[in-house]
């Protein structure tokens, strides 16, 4: 739109300066955004969502929503200013605050519209690190009266998972769910003083005993869990869906009852032992690709807190090296590193009723332990730690990792089984690339664990400097040649072929820091080299440039 008509917009929308409205000129937006306390773009965001929400308009002339049109932005786009400002306005809705960018054809003058949500529930929004409001026509330090009135908000929770089915009944519920469901309920009350009542109940008294149904409404939680198959027009796209990538490609979708179809989940995914080489052992350790208790209580997890409200799928993508859980909406309570150690507890839940009842089922626990357990079990079998890192606030996405990054972090597993829980979260992030502190660089160079700048840290070969130092690792090939040679003879033998590429995406991530790119490759071309022409472990079919890897058919492969 043209100048006159992006003006005659703005009045029409944003038509006087209120408690919900600001105009502000703010040509330059050096000093604009985070300048002077209780003048600057985040004072103004505080104060109006510390009030109903509303909207702040810069590029126009106060009083007359004349446009003037911003003129230094400082390196500020519509892309990265939001994440700046949510960072200096505390409490700040994420998921409901957005800017508008507005540029007229005809004098190219840019005007952003803030559009800012109310305060959450109990919640100020502080910048500066003071609360904000405005009083009259100025913009002051929320008085006492208007934050004690935020502070006691009456919170009204409205739990989905509770709400009773208009129109369900007991005929919607799968039989032999109801059946399981009864033997895990026994089991995990068996030491209570109602245990020996529990065989005696009908159908209607242990689904209300178990907290599954209310006073016998057939409640959301109850079709989650328990609904039969052809009941699932009850429920907004209430579905997992299992998806293969790769080389290989399948998908499946499963329907209620989740307390069943789990396990059909999980007797999809491909898990098959794997190779480890400790320094200076003859014998490999061997360990599962993924733990089953992981997968179930990853999937449990997505079950419990998805926001079904969404109508979106829960997804389980299995990759060539790794699994990948995605349920919809942000994590509920704190951040998932809270809970890696099983101090953290929950206080609140997104889905109260969904789960209570998946607790009386000893489906998930309510005390926070259940990342931890994930956490306890991917270090024991020496494998990355679980990742939440591509999650956000409308998906929480967690990644189980099926196979080593860094040789040298699995090594330091193996061989130091005593190093502290946080230290190994630290050298997680630092094999995943992931940043860390300058603090905890410092910590981890000083016990001798990282090797690097920064942000270029990786795991030291610390069980070489206990050994006879980094020389004999860097020399030690034959050891080296052994694990890598491995992996890929369990690839071919899982998938029968491989094209180059696909082996070549299985290796080099895995070499040494110490390679640089072209010795990665080199050290790639020679083991299968040395695989198809000296071994005679593997062979290749079809052309130079398409054809595939498999197995050597003309011997027994041992590994």
């Amino acid at each position: 739109m043209n100048e006159a008509e992006l003006q005659q917009y703005l009045l029409e929308h944003y038509p006087k300066e209120n408690a919900a409205c600001e105009w502000k000129e703010f040509k330059n937006l050096r000093h604009a955004l985070v300048g002077s306390a209780g003048s600057d773009v985040i004072s103004y965001l505080s104060a109006i969502a510390n009030m109903e929400g509303g909207h702040l308009v810069i590029g126009v002339e106060d009083a007359t929503l004349r446009i003037v049109g911003i003129q230094d932005f400082n390196n500020q786009t519509v892309d990265n200013v939001r994440q700046r400002l949510l960072e200096r306005c505390r409490a700040l809705d994420s998921e409901a605050f957005r800017v508008e960018p507005f540029i007229t054809g005809d004098t190219g003058k840019t005007v952003w519209v803030f559009h800012i949500p109310k305060h959450r529930p109990r919640m100020p929004v502080y910048a500066h690190d003071k609360a904000w409001q405005r009083l009259d026509e100025s913009l002051v330090e929320m008085r006492q009266e208007r934050l004690d009135a935020i502070l006691h908000e009456v919170i009204t929770v409205s739990d989905w998972s509770a709400q009773v089915v208009e129109g369900a009944s007991l005929r919607d519920l799968d039989p032999v769910a109801i059946e399981l469901a009864k033997q895990k309920f026994a089991e995990k009350y068996r030491e209570s003083s109602f245990a020996a009542d529990i065989a005696g109940w009908d159908v209607p008294t242990f689904l209300d005993k178990a907290k599954i149904t209310i006073q016998g409404g057939i409640t959301h939680t109850a079709l989650l869990l328990l609904g039969a198959r052809e009941a699932t027009h009850f429920l907004p796209m209430a579905q997992i869906t299992w998806k293969l990538t790769g080389e290989e490609q399948a998908y499946q979708h499963f329907s209620p009852p989740f307390l069943l179809t789990t396990t059909e989940v999980l007797q999809r995914i491909r898990n098959i032992p794997q190779k480890l080489f400790p320094q200076n052992q003859l014998l490999a350790t061997e360990v599962s690709k993924y733990d089953t208790r992981v997968i179930l209580e990853a999937l449990h997890n997505c079950i419990a807190h998805q926001d079904y409200q969404r109508a979106s799928r829960i997804l389980v993508t299995e990759r060539l090296d790794r699994l990948v859980f995605e349920n919809a909406g942000g994590f509920f309570e704190g951040k998932p590193e809270d809970y890696f150690s099983g101090e953290q507890t929950p206080s609140r839940y997104r889905n109260p009723w969904l789960t209570q009842a998946m607790v009386s089922l000893n489906m998930i626990d309510t005390m926070g332990f259940g990342i931890r357990t994930m956490t306890l079990s991917q270090r024991k079998r020496y494998f990355p730690l679980p990742d939440y890192s591509k999650s956000d606030a409308s998906k929480v996405v967690l990644e189980i990792y099926g196979h080593v990054i860094d040789e040298n972090y699995t090594r330091l597993l193996l061989e130091h089984q005593d190093l502290p829980l946080n230290t190994v979260m630290l050298l997680d992030r630092v094999q995943k690339k992931q940043p860390i502190t300058d603090d905890a660089a410092a910590l981890l160079r000083k016990q001798g664990l990282i090797e690097g700048r920064k942000p270029n840290y990786y795991a030291a070969a610390q069980i070489a400097k206990t050994t006879g130092g980094k020389g004999d690792y860097i020399r030690n090939r034959a050891f080296d040649d052994a694990y890598y040679k491995d992996l890929i003879l369990q690839c071919l033998e899982k998938y029968g072929s491989a094209s180059r590429n696909e082996l070549k995406d299985l290796i080099l991530d895995k070499l040494s820091d110490a390679l640089d790119e072209k010795q990665k490759q080199t050290k790639f071309r020679n083991l299968l080299h040395a695989m198809s022409k000296r071994d005679q472990t593997i062979e290749k079919s079809g052309g130079l440039h398409k054809g595939r890897w498999m197995l050597s058919s003309s011997k027994d492969v041992q590994h």
